[in-house]
């Protein structure tokens, strides 16, 4: 899902009209804001279903609400249709790449869209939201693609950002190999792995329903995730049960699995770009190489899938 950056949720929303009108100091309006546009680019304006990628800076009195200079990435959103007053992307349909604008939220527009029952608490929460205030926010769009262009060009951010770690992880596996004796088999995405118990049966493919124990490690040793040690995790000592190739695994454990058997005992050596790269849940960390001792359980076919059990760290979705 596409990560809104800001407090969007208690901005509200916003409606686009046709007919915007000018306000004091070159600002012109729409229903919830006032925007002036400081620097026009030529180029498409943002339109509904469009992503946009800018930066910007909120305030609201002393207060900074949001700071994406200081999150060190931009922030993105889709632009969506409005229904009602006080969002932020009522501005975009204005807005080309390039662009960049001052906007101004009342906070008594803000109010207003707020149940009378939860006005007092959200006023505890946020100290800035009186009446009489504004938020003012200055942004800059970095880019507006379709969700397609969008996702074609995080694709490939994502693959230079692995390229590069992989070259940063390799030695360092190399080193922790040696340092350990340990003699691991490589496949094309540059997943180690050591078979210590070979199991029995076929191998496991895709689609088929696959129970495992399992630990996981960093490379100085420490153990973040277990469903064997109870003092590691909170998983329990069940075996996680997972449907192979369906991406419900990171994708080293994913791949790793399809090549043992019933039965078998390994150790998977993940270079950062097969687990969690750099967005990594924090008891792990960015860029991490991970190491997973694993069991095979019991192995079913496909028609006797289930869904995974548990949130283990095994799993791409894990917090």
């Amino acid at each position: 899902m596409i990560k809104r950056i800001i407090p969007i949720a208690i901005l509200g929303a916003a409606i686009i009209s046709n007919t915007s009108c000018n306000s004091d100091g070159g600002f012109k309006k729409t229903h919830g804001i006032e925007y002036k546009i400081v620097k026009d680019v030529k180029g498409k304006n943002a339109a509904k279903g469009d992503i946009v990628e800018f930066n910007l800076i909120a305030k609201a009195d002393t207060a900074e609400l949001g700071n994406t200079y200081k999150q060190g990435h931009p922030g993105v959103m889709r632009v969506e249709e409005i229904k009602s007053s006080g969002d932020l992307q009522a501005v975009f349909p204005h807005l080309s790449a390039g662009d960049s604008a001052i906007v101004t939220i009342s906070c008594d527009t803000i109010i207003k869209g707020i149940p009378a029952d939860q006005l007092e608490r959200a006023q505890k929460m946020q100290p800035w939201l009186k009446k009489g205030n504004k938020i003012t926010i200055n942004i800059s769009v970095v880019s507006i693609k379709s969700e397609e262009e969008y996702k074609t060009a995080k694709q490939t951010e994502m693959k230079e950002k692995a390229a590069k770690q992989m070259v940063i992880d390799e030695p360092k596996m190399q080193e922790y190999f040696a340092k350990n004796g340990i003699k691991a088999e490589k496949t094309a995405s540059g997943l180690y792995y050591s078979i210590k118990k070979p199991g029995s049966g076929d191998q496991i493919k895709a689609g088929e329903s696959v129970s495992m124990k399992y630990t996981g490690k960093l490379l100085d040793g420490k153990a973040f995730d277990s469903n064997v040690d109870t003092s590691i995790g909170h998983h329990g000592t069940e075996p996680l049960t997972f449907s192979v190739g369906a991406h419900q695994m990171i994708a080293g454990v994913d791949e790793g699995v399809a090549l043992l058997k019933k039965g078998a005992e390994a150790t998977f050596y993940l270079p950062s770009a097969l687990g969690y790269g750099e967005n990594a849940p924090p008891n792990i960390g960015p860029n991490q190489i991970l190491v997973f001792d694993v069991t095979i359980t019991d192995v079913k076919p496909a028609s006797e899938n289930k869904q995974p059990q548990g949130q283990p760290q095994a799993q791409p979705q894990a917090q």
